[in-house]
């Protein structure tokens, strides 16, 4: 929700640049490029529980601020520049402790399910809130926005506060000292797993091209359709109506998604995206926000359901800490590249273009997976099915010891 009023804050002080926006989102961001990594480390030695009550307090203190000086008026741009890389400098250390800290709270047994409704939980609340923003902006403008989410952090904070850390299952990984949690060795990991390479790989692209909803949004409710802050709400009430039944789709999975599930997500996910991009009226861009935001956040949730349930628990700050520098720290790149796109080439195609290269990259990496894997792809009809054939004359080497399913 803040981020969609500084966003629209951004346009309003600027005189509706693409340029300002990118800017600030980049501001925002770039920490995430430069910390995340050593956040990780942080959230594998370290209390998560503590670190994660530090952040909020953080963030209590800056959303506070800044709703005071747009609520008094003495707001200005270099101020909405400030905040968002001050916010910046706190989401590296917070992000990476809180998706590590979910296997701290319930055991193994339970750690499938519980993942499944963190990521949906996060995943929905990245796109309901700029819907709920956008209503709140229209109602009561944009200062009591930042106000709202200043409070809105008391609840995590209280449910902080009252965990019993006796209980919380941390198999003493977290006592581990600096020396034995580098970051070298969480990034050889990761480069030692080919099942954890492809869904990220896919996140850093789609990351970078397809997800800047924050920012193209308002520039299609603004630019496109000439409509004012109630407009805009629809259409972010609309991606969020679709994510929220892709977090819900996600969220009944028992065991890790296969790495063909997250790439044939991933695929459609960038076709319905540009479909979007080239929606001729506002009605039919509100009906076709739906399926994205279904297909968006299936895609997302599939692909972090495979790492987390992939990862060691030794290993998994680290990890998650890289994922979050590829799913948030590219968006300083793409945010501006994004906003230039919009500028020079006009607002639709500030969707489009990332929906493409997002689409490419996706079939690409089929591509390298069929062959991996000896398999090809064949569609049977009555009933429709597409389904993973064996290539003939391929011998399975020991990289292919993930069992191959017969049907997509």
């Amino acid at each position: 929700m803040q981020i969609t009023a500084q966003d629209w804050l951004v346009l309003q002080l600027s005189g509706n640049s693409p340029s300002a926006l990118g800017v600030v989102t980049a501001l925002q961001f770039s920490p995430t490029l430069l910390f995340t990594l050593y956040g990780g480390k942080l959230a594998d030695r370290f209390d998560k529980r503590r670190v994660l009550m530090i952040a909020n307090c953080a963030y209590i203190t800056l959303a506070t601020v800044m709703g005071i000086l747009v609520v008094s008026g003495a707001v200005q741009l270099w101020h909405v520049f400030l905040f968002a890389g001050l916010w910046g400098c706190v989401s590296p250390f917070e992000m990476p402790a809180r998706q590590s800290f979910v296997s701290e709270m319930v055991g193994r047994e339970l750690l499938p399910n519980a993942l499944a409704i963190n990521s949906a939980v996060f995943n929905s609340a990245r796109v309901i809130g700029p819907a709920i923003g956008g209503v709140v902006i229209f109602l009561v403008d944009t200062g009591p926005a930042f106000l709202v989410n200043a409070a809105s952090y008391a609840g995590p904070l209280f449910a902080l506060s009252r965990m019993v850390p006796a209980e919380l299952h941390r198999d003493g990984v977290s006592l581990r000292s600096a020396a034995e949690a580098r970051v070298r060795d969480g990034l050889r990991y990761v480069w030692g797993r080919a099942d954890l390479l492809v869904p990220m790989t896919m996140i850093l692209i789609t990351g970078l091209l397809a997800f800047n909803f924050g920012l193209t949004l308002p520039l299609l409710a603004k630019n496109v359709f000439h409509t004012n802050s109630a407009s805009f709400g629809l259409l972010s009430t609309s991606l969020a109506i679709g994510a929220l039944g892709g977090a819900l789709a996600g969220s009944v999975r028992r065991k890790r998604p296969s790495g063909w599930l997250v790439l044939g997500a991933a695929i459609v996910f960038g076709a319905v995206e540009t479909l979007t991009a080239f929606a001729p009226t506002m009605p039919i861009a509100i009906a076709l926000l739906v399926p994205t935001g279904f297909t968006m956040i299936f895609f997302v949730q599939a692909a972090n359901q495979r790492v987390q349930m992939g990862t060691s628990a030794e290993f998994r700050g680290r990890v998650m800490g890289l994922y979050t520098l590829v799913f948030m720290g590219t968006t300083p790149i793409g945010a501006p590249l994004v906003g230039w796109c919009a500028t020079v080439f006009g607002p639709r195609s500030a969707i489009w273009i990332g929906s493409l290269g997002s689409l490419l990259a996706a079939a690409v990496m089929l591509t390298i997976e069929l062959r991996r894997h000896g398999v090809r792809l064949r569609v049977r009809r009555n009933p429709v099915r597409v389904y993973l054939a064996p290539r003939p004359g391929y011998v399975p080497s020991a990289v292919d010891a993930e069992p191959v399913p017969q049907r997509v």
